[in-house]
């Protein structure tokens, strides 16, 4: 069963409830959507949680779900999580927030309108439900080969990375660095799934958490720089919003690989990760469902925030 929120964040973790912070908070359930692309509202129930008012399909099983997850403690426990609008703000200051390839912009002006033409084509494509998904990832794949093609012809700089990280107009949801600090303290893995450019994130992680985490890895599109810091090629297969899931853990990165320390996500840390049989996945995108594939789950809350 999955569930999808809005324009809030889980300022604590589950030791002993849910809390959301927003008033206004809906939870959805796949449950329909998997029998009907348009989701049928009139399936759902509204639950208030700690006054804040959500929408479920099953609250008993939900109950069910959290008491499980806590009976079974830290040790069995996961989170995947999707990174644009998923950990970072949908909206800052009235306005949409960038997301990690959004914030973007290479020092060339020809090309960063370039990428912007195939967002302004791809995109309407990406969210349109009526194309199937085999269809779909296919322009997925089609449009970030492109993409990625452009910032390595454009001559991509990781000083330009600094800088739009600087610049931009991106910042966590609330609850965020409480989260991750509780998840560290238990030993609990956050894996951040993204179709974005994980350079791009933790660039991201640095600037506004201002701190790393041991227990934080990012699965996304990873960049290889030379040694003056231009831009190269992308390491391994492309990553986009419809296969983004534990079958690419592979390429997954530690936070503090690039803040100062060596370590890496090695094959035993993998395995280990796959072993932990309860999922919290956080996600905004329908394709977020899919992140948790390839992992043998015993119990899975799904939040989505619309």
């Amino acid at each position: 069963m999955s569930y999808w929120l809005p324009n809030s964040f889980l300022p604590r973790f589950i030791p002993s409830h849910f809390k959301f912070t927003s008033k206004n908070c809906r939870l959805w359930s796949n449950r329909s959507y998997s029998k009907n692309k348009n989701i049928q509202v009139q399936n759902m129930e509204h639950v208030v949680f700690d006054g804040a008012q959500v929408m479920v399909g099953d609250p008993q099983l939900l109950q069910s779900k959290i008491s499980s997850i806590r009976l079974e403690g830290p040790s069995k426990l996961q989170v995947i999580a999707d990174f644009d609008a998923t950990l970072t703000k949908y909206w800052i200051d009235g306005q949409r927030g960038h997301s990690s390839h959004g914030l973007l912009q290479q020092g060339n002006p020809e090309y960063d309108l370039k990428r912007q033409k195939l967002y302004d084509h791809y995109h309407p494509l990406e969210i349109d439900p009526t194309i199937p998904l085999d269809k779909k990832a296919k322009l997925m794949e089609e449009w970030w080969g492109k993409t990625h093609a452009l910032l390595i012809e454009g001559g991509l700089n990781y000083d330009s990375i600094k800088s739009s990280v600087a610049e931009s107009r991106i910042a966590f949801r609330e609850g965020v660095i409480e989260l991750f600090e509780l998840l560290e303290k238990s030993n609990v893995p956050v894996l951040i799934f993204s179709a974005g450019l994980a350079d791009i994130i933790k660039e991201v992680l640095r600037q506004k958490l201002h701190r790393s985490f041991k227990n934080v890895n990012i699965v996304s599109n990873r960049m290889v720089f030379n040694q003056n810091g231009d831009l190269v090629s992308f390491r391994g297969k492309t990553i986009h919003v419809l296969n983004k899931n534990e079958h690419a853990i592979d390429m997954a990165g530690p936070v503090h690989e690039q803040l100062g320390d060596a370590n890496r996500l090695t094959t035993d840390d993998a395995s280990s990760v796959k072993k932990r049989t309860n999922v919290l996945l956080l996600g905004d995108h329908i394709g977020d469902l899919g992140m948790s594939d390839g992992l043998n789950y015993n119990t899975k809350i799904s939040v989505g925030f619309l």
